[in-house]
């Protein structure tokens, strides 16, 4: 029960975060719950896209190349996960009637990505035990949040932007498996005995964590441009009263 409780902390802990978030506009529980629960579902397609990927991948390259962790990081991994859970919040969320302000892109691609981290996390906790909990609360949670928040920033700017909505879309996505990928291959690398000769595992460790550094200072940059888009719109419509 306690390693179960570990693994669903993370995530529970950033939902709560990111709808208090939320303070003059709150959305429904019932979109916020099944958000959640499609970002469970997100995780059936990330699986099957990533086993066809690395099936690919390891017929035309070495499993322990530099190029294949490359595409393996950010074309299995990252684009399969957040392509997933791009299609939860784009065509679940974005459609609701109360998506009505740029802050619920980021409320909700925060949602979704919690709750495909969550599954992914009690998969991980419940195999590997304490040390894996640990880490992952500090580490891959917060940084599926991160890839949230980036993804329903431009999200969020696209619903109210029909000119540019199409490509806004698509830069939240692309942005995503970006940072995702960067995050992950760096990781990778450190199976790869040529590039450990040369780079320190201590090193690629870093350059991993940095990625999710900046990940993390452009999500709360994001979300505090969106909460003052929201205060001022409702400021504006207390004044219309």
């Amino acid at each position: 029960m306690l390693l179960l409780a570990l693994a669903l902390a993370p995530g529970l802990a950033i939902v709560f975060y990111i709808i208090a978030k939320d303070k003059y506009n709150k959305e429904p529980f019932k979109n916020l719950l099944y958000s959640f629960l499609l970002g469970v579902l997100s995780t059936l397609p990330a699986i099957v896209l990533q086993m066809l990927f690395k099936g690919r991948l390891e017929t035309y390259f070495e499993g322990s190349s530099v190029i294949y962790y490359a595409f393996f990081a950010f074309g299995a991994v990252g684009l399969s996960e957040e392509f997933s859970k791009y299609l939860m919040l784009r065509y679940y969320a974005y459609r609701q009637k109360a998506f009505d302000e740029p802050l619920d892109g980021i409320i909700y691609g925060v949602i979704v990505s919690m709750g495909f981290a969550t599954l992914e996390n009690i998969s991980y906790v419940m195999t590997f035990g304490y040390g894996t909990a640990i880490a992952r609360m500090f580490l891959s949670v917060p940084t599926h949040a991160c890839f949230g928040v980036i993804m329903g920033y431009y999200i969020g700017l696209a619903k109210f932007d029909k000119r540019r909505s199409y490509s806004l879309m698509q830069t939240g996505l692309l942005l995503a498996v970006l940072f995702h990928g960067a995050y992950d291959f760096f990781l990778f690398l450190q199976q790869n005995e040529s590039v450990t000769k040369i780079f320190s595992t201590g090193l690629l460790s870093f350059c991993s964590i940095l990625t999710l550094y900046i990940a993390v200072r452009l999500s709360f940059r994001a979300i505090r441009l969106h909460e003052e888009l929201s205060r001022i719109a409702y400021e504006n419509s207390r004044q219309l009263l």
